[in-house]
C-alpha cells in the first residue's frame, strides 16, 4: 500500500513537471523576441558609454599632463627659467620645438628641443616677411604651414618633418610679439597645436605676472624710481630683457631704432631719456612733498599690479563681462579681495584720497566706460 502511494506521488510530480515545463516553454517562446531586442539595445547603449568613458579617461590624462606642464612653467622664477620650461614642456606635445627672439626687426634663434642639440638654432635668423612666420608675427596668431614655407635656408639647416606640417606661435607681451615658437612633428608626426598654444599663452601671462611682481617688490623696497615712471599712467611695459646677452647677429641694415615689439621686452635708454622731460612737466604730484609723492607713485603701481593680475587670471570673464556689461558681477570676488588688499596697504596713507584702485579698475578693466562694470558696481 505504501509503495503504491509512493508510485502515485511520483506520477503526479511528473505530470506537474510536464505541465510547468510546457507553460514555461510557451512563455519563453512568446518573450524571446522581446528579450532579444532588450539585450541588443542594452549592448548598443553600453558600447558608446564605454567609448565615452575611455575618451573621458584620455581627456583626463591629457588635462592632467597640461596642468603639470603649466605648473612647471609657473615654477620658474626668472624669465630664462620660464622660457626653458616652455621648451621642455612643449616638447611633450611635438617632436621639435624652438624659440626665436624678436628684436630690432629680426627673429634670432635662442634655444630648441628635439633638434639633437639645444643650441642648434642659436643665432639662426628667421625670415619675418613670408610664410607662417610672417602671418604669426603680423597677426599675433598661431599659424600652421608647410615646411617649404619656412624657406630653403631653414630646411637645409634643420631638415623637415616627415609629414611636412609645421606650426608657428606668437609669444606676446603687452600685445607685442617678443618671440616666435616653431614646432613640428619630426619623424613621429607628434604635434598638438591646441596644447602648444595653451602653453605659450600660459608662458606669456606668467612672464608678465613675474615681471610686474618683481617691479612692485623692488619699488616697495625704495629702489630708485626713474623720472619717466612718475607719470600716472604707463602704456609701455618696462620688462627686463630675458635675452639681454643674446643680441641677434642678423639685423637688417635699414633698421636704426628698435621696433615696437622690442620695446615690450625692454625700454630703450633713448626713449627713457626723451620721455623724462615731458613726464616731469606733466607730473600731477609735483606740488607734493617728496615723501607724499613717493607714496602716491607706489600706490599707483600697486593698483596697476592688482588689476593686471585680475585681468591675466580672468581673461574669459573679462571679455564676457565687457560684452554683457556686468563685469563687476563676474569678478566681484577678485575685485573685492584686491580692493581690500589695496586699502589695507594704502587706505591710511597720503594716497588714500586718490583711490587709485578704483581709477585703475575703470581705466584698465572697463576701458574708461563705467557702464561696463554693471549696475552693482560701487561708484
Amino acid at each position: 500500500m505504501a509503495r503504491q502511494n509512493e508510485k502515485q506521488k511520483v506520477i503526479e510530480q511528473s505530470e506537474v513537471r510536464q505541465v510547468v515545463e510546457h507553460a514555461v516553454a510557451q512563455v519563453l517562446q512568446a518573450q524571446i523576441p522581446q528579450l532579444q531586442s532588450q539585450i541588443v539595445q542594452q549592448v548598443l547603449e553600453a558600447l558608446p558609454a564605454r567609448a565615452s568613458e575611455a575618451s573621458a579617461a584620455g581627456a583626463t590624462h591629457d588635462s592632467s599632463g597640461l596642468v603639470h606642464a603649466v605648473s612647471n612653467i609657473h615654477a620658474g622664477s626668472t624669465q630664462k627659467e620660464i622660457l626653458r620650461a616652455l621648451l621642455d614642456t612643449g616638447s611633450a606635445y611635438c617632436s621639435r620645438i624652438a624659440l626665436f627672439v624678436v628684436k630690432a626687426g629680426a627673429a634670432s634663434g635662442w634655444q630648441c628641443r628635439g633638434f639633437g642639440d639645444d643650441e642648434l638654432v642659436k643665432d639662426f635668423s628667421l625670415d619675418l616677411s613670408a610664410g607662417p612666420v610672417a602671418h604669426t608675427y603680423q597677426n599675433r596668431v598661431a599659424t600652421p604651414g608647410n615646411i617649404a614655407e619656412m624657406g630653403r635656408r631653414f630646411v637645409q639647416q634643420f631638415g623637415g618633418p616627415a609629414n611636412e606640417q609645421v606650426l608657428v606661435l606668437p609669444l606676446a607681451l603687452k600685445d607685442k610679439v617678443a618671440a616666435l615658437v616653431y614646432a613640428d612633428g619630426g619623424d613621429s608626426g607628434k604635434l598638438d597645436p591646441d596644447a602648444l598654444e595653451l602653453l605659450v599663452v600660459a608662458t606669456s601671462a606668467w612672464l608678465e605676472v613675474t615681471s610686474l611682481r618683481k617691479q612692485a617688490a623692488a619699488r616697495e623696497d625704495n629702489e630708485p624710481v626713474s623720472r619717466v615712471e612718475s607719470a600716472p599712467v604707463q602704456t609701455v611695459s618696462s620688462f627686463s630683457d630675458p635675452f639681454a646677452s643674446h643680441a641677434p647677429k642678423h639685423v637688417p641694415a635699414k633698421v636704426v631704432e628698435p621696433e615696437p615689439a622690442a620695446e615690450v621686452v625692454e625700454v630703450a635708454s633713448a626713449h627713457v631719456a626723451s620721455a623724462a622731460a615731458p613726464a616731469a612737466a606733466t607730473d600731477p604730484l609735483a606740488g607734493l612733498s617728496p615723501e607724499d609723492a613717493d607714496v602716491h607713485r607706489k600706490a599707483q603701481r600697486f593698483a596697476r599690479l592688482l588689476v593686471d593680475e585680475i585681468k591675466l587670471y580672468n581673461q574669459a570673464k573679462v571679455a564676457e563681462g565687457r560684452r554683457n556689461k556686468d563685469l563687476y558681477d563676474r569678478l566681484k570676488e577678485d575685485i573685492d579681495k584686491s580692493r581690500g588688499t589695496f586699502q589695507k596697504r594704502y587706505g591710511n596713507t597720503a594716497a588714500a584720497s586718490a583711490d587709485y584702485f578704483q581709477s585703475e579698475l575703470l581705466r584698465s578693466l572697463a576701458e574708461d566706460d563705467i557702464s561696463i562694470m554693471g549696475s552693482n558696481f560701487r561708484r
